[in-house]
């Protein structure tokens, strides 16, 4: 490959991580929207959208340039396609994100904003995971997604905690049941963003390895 191809994956890598940075950002402030009852930063993260779009729909194109242009092979190969679904799963994050911002103005809206359950420390795992997955990628570091692993676990474990504390609550008053519906999307999009942070450290390992580890039960 020439050195112009490397400097356009250099330059794709710098654009990828700038996205999950962005990407990253959405979820801290949506967390701090909720916890917060603050409309003003909710907003702020659904406006953030666009840019996001914008940077999904550049970097795809990107890829597909140097696909075109450079038909790599191996590891180059592998990279590019890897990129795509990274591309995808940050703004599939975004939205995530997003829509825990547009449902705690309709809590807010409705006037019950009281959480049941403990969102902020499901917001934490889930922005750690993702966080993980990034730096990660930085240096193809396949052994540096074993956290995303361990995480995924203590978060599904959360969900399904509050799926039970929300089923508990609604029998006891169902005159919150609107509100109760919203947290309990919320907790399924934290779960989510889990999900995809974990997709994202599997491109990793396909990456580094050649290897396709999304059915194994122990990717590393």
């Amino acid at each position: 490959m020439t050195q112009i191809f490397f400097r356009e994956i250099r330059r794709l890598k710098t654009l990828l991580l700038e996205q999950g940075e962005a990407v990253e950002e959405q979820v801290k402030l949506a967390k701090q929207a909720l916890l917060g009852v603050d409309m003003a930063l909710a907003e702020e993260v659904i406006a953030n959208d666009d840019a996001i779009d914008q940077r999904e729909v550049d970097l795809q194109e990107e890829c597909f340039k140097l696909l075109a242009l450079h038909q790599p092979v191996a590891v180059d190969l592998r990279f590019l396609v890897a990129v795509l679904k990274f591309n995808n799963d940050l703004e599939r994050i975004a939205d995530l994100a997003g829509n825990v911002a547009k449902r705690t103005i309709k809590m807010k809206e409705q006037g019950d904003t009281n959480l049941v359950y403990d969102f902020a420390e499901m917001a934490a795992i889930a922005r750690q995971m993702l966080h993980q997955a990034m730096v990660a990628l930085v240096d193809i570091d396949a052994e540096a997604t074993a956290d995303v692993f361990v995480l995924e676990k203590s978060l599904n474990r959360l969900h399904k905690a509050n799926s039970n504390t929300i089923s508990q609550t609604l029998k006891k008053s169902p005159e919150r049941a609107e509100s109760l519906v919203h947290q309990l999307v919320i907790s399924r999009n934290m779960e989510r963003i889990g999900d995809l942070a974990t997709n994202l450290a599997e491109e990793v390992i396909y990456v580094a390895r050649g290897e396709i580890v999304r059915h194994s039960d122990s990717p590393l």
